[in-house]
């Protein structure tokens, strides 16, 4: 099973080969932080913002693992960092980093 959360990523040639890019839509956040752990006073470790729809939820490191829940349920496939600073995008089918 592929992990749906990663590190910063280092650009390479790999960082640009994605086949969903038309699955990215101009889109505005959510909300503040993961809807879900919100809703149960659960914590997270990082923000990812869906690219199809705009839910906010939290990355692969946080307990509930929201935004990769997400992605499974409802084929929306690439979500961006919501971390200051951060700019990549991660396409969970492609499993690749996209550059903006």
């Amino acid at each position: 099973m592929p992990s749906y959360d990663r590190p910063t990523p280092t650009l390479n040639a790999r960082t640009i080969r994605c086949t969903h890019r038309s699955a990215i839509k101009r889109v505005e956040p959510d909300g503040d932080g993961c809807a879900e752990c919100l809703a149960t006073t659960d914590e997270w470790v990082h923000l990812r913002m869906c690219m199809s729809c705009g839910a906010v939820r939290c990355c692969d490191s946080s307990p509930n693992r929201h935004a990769s829940r997400h992605a499974k349920t409802t084929g929306h496939p690439i979500v961006r960092s919501m971390e200051p600073g951060e700019d990549w995008l991660w396409c969970y089918v492609d499993e690749v980093f996209i550059v903006p």
